[in-house]
């Protein structure tokens, strides 16, 4: 056999058989609703807000995070220019009034966000209209002003009628519009469908009830409300952009074991399926959406709703589709088993080691500015300290069309080399390249280790050029990938510079 057939062969075994570091999906919540995690409170500049967000940004890539998912819809208001809603008094400290100077929050934090190699995932609150009763900065064109008849107030906030079927299409039309003009990766909603339950107070819903029922009980009718925009908003989606995901960050309790066989073992006051009538397992079942971020914000040991309970229940509950376990950071030093240096750890440890889940999102951002408990530390030297890609779905890969990667030698410096890499024009802005160094034992054959490098993102269409260490090791070998829509991924290409 030729030398040259035997080499290619080689190489081809080697991409397939070393390992390479397992794809985990490791996101971070940025609130901006009354100024949680992003802008700061007072901070109504443009450019300070710039600043700010980019240092979070900086702050969760050296921890070794790949996902930001950020508030753009708090409460019926925008982060971004909306023909629909009023600019957030989050954001300018004013409801409907712009930056200043003007710019396009939403524009600039996907650029930022995917500049750094993560994914960004737009979460808007679905039916939170306006967050404190007379307190709340309301511009005259929102929409609870121009449509009071969609609205009712329950405790101290004001929500939109969820069996209104006006309301429901409201909402559908910011979904899409958002969807249609941004390059996000995702749209994320929260555990808020109909409100939590006040005690003794009933959201007062009887009109909506009368006019709609069609003969079901009013728990029946409201999931079905609930069920139904779900069902709208994934088409909505799919039709304005077939890479965009959908994922529901639901309350961590489904239904208790005590009211249905199929519930976990856990004592919660209250759940999903009973109180918030959001039945996540139907929308997992349907493939209405695409991934579930459980909020398990329970420690381990927990009397009443154990997080290893929980994370064993939904690992078993999610039909196929993506989970990523809602880690509740912000507890950090709120009890004694949250005082624990080895609680956040040890959750982590217990969702690798557990099947069909993915992946991990923190809440919140700020909870990670002060180091609490040494988890930044662990995360940055410990457990995120090698990158890791974002998990490909594949019900929705299986639409796309594969990345391809051809590599030229492009030019070569002191102590680097730079390539020229072509996709045939199918390269974009979502296309990331990944570099991998292999280390070889003596015999110069086998492959003992691997890693990752860099990415390089924003790749034009087109030519781009890549530009790797020099080989200064014989026993060193790179090799490059292309990441494409929803993280497919291209065969890995050897470089070969001896």
């Amino acid at each position: 056999m030729h030398k040259l057939t035997v080499a290619i062969i080689c190489i081809f075994f080697i991409a397939r058989c070393v390992a390479q570091p397992k794809p985990e999906f490791r996101g971070v919540w940025i609130a901006t609703v009354d100024n949680i995690d992003w802008p700061s409170k007072g901070n109504y500049n443009s450019d300070s807000q710039k600043v700010e967000f980019t240092r979070i940004l900086d702050m969760h890539q050296r921890n070794g995070m790949n996902a930001m998912i950020v508030q753009i819809r708090p409460a019926t208001d925008a982060f971004y220019p909306s023909p629909y809603e009023p600019w957030s008094e989050w954001l300018t400290g004013k409801q409907g009034s712009p930056p200043n100077p003007y710019y396009d929050p939403l524009q600039f934090m996907i650029d930022e966000t995917h500049k750094r190699g993560m994914v960004f995932h737009a979460w808007c609150n679905p039916y939170r209209a306006v967050f404190t009763l007379n307190k709340s900065s309301i511009a005259p064109t929102h929409v609870t002003r121009l449509h009071p008849e969609w609205f009712l107030n329950y405790g101290d906030k004001k929500y939109f009628d969820p069996g209104n079927k006006e309301a429901q299409q409201f909402v559908v039309s910011v979904i899409r519009d958002i969807v249609s003009r941004y390059d996000i990766d995702a749209i994320h909603f929260d555990d808020y469908f109909y409100p939590y339950r006040i005690a003794g107070k009933e959201f007062s819903d009887d009109s909506s009830y009368s006019k709609y029922n069609n003969g079901l009980s009013k728990d029946n009718w409201r999931r079905s409300n609930v069920d139904s925009i779900i069902v709208f908003l994934s088409r909505a989606i799919k039709e304005e952009n077939k890479h965009c995901q959908f994922g529901i960050s639901p309350f961590g309790i489904w239904r208790n074991k005590s009211q249905d066989p199929d519930g976990s073992d856990t004592q919660g006051g209250q759940t999903n399926y009973d109180d918030l009538y959001a039945d996540i397992l139907l929308w997992l079942k349907k493939g209405w959406i695409d991934y579930v971020t459980p909020q398990i914000y329970f420690e381990l040991g927990h009397p009443r709703a154990e997080y290893k309970t929980l994370l064993d229940w939904w690992s078993t509950h999610s039909y196929g589709k993506h989970c990523y376990i809602g880690l509740g950071i912000y507890k950090a030093n709120t009890n004694a088993a949250w005082k624990e240096k080895t609680q956040i750890p040890r959750q982590i440890e217990a969702l690798r080691n557990t099947a069909n889940v993915q992946g991990m999102i923190f809440f919140s951002s700020k909870s990670f500015n002060n180091n609490p408990n040494g988890w930044s530390d662990s995360l940055r030297l410990n457990y995120f300290k090698e990158p890791a890609s974002i998990p490909a779905m594949e019900w929705i890969s299986a639409r796309l069309e594969k990345p391809t990667i051809n590599l030229e030698l492009s030019s070569s410096y002191a102590n680097a080399t730079a390539y020229k890499i072509t996709d045939n024009n199918r390269i974009n802005s979502e296309t990331k390249f990944i570099v991998f160094e292999y280390k070889r034992d003596s015999d110069g054959k086998t492959i003992v280790s691997s890693k990752r490098l860099y990415k390089t993102l924003s790749a034009a269409k087109g030519e781009n050029v890549l530009v790797v260490p020099q080989f200064t090791d014989h026993n060193v070998q790179y090799a490059v990938q292309v990441v494409g829509n929803n993280n497919s991924e291209s065969e890995i290409v050897f470089i070969d510079g001896k």
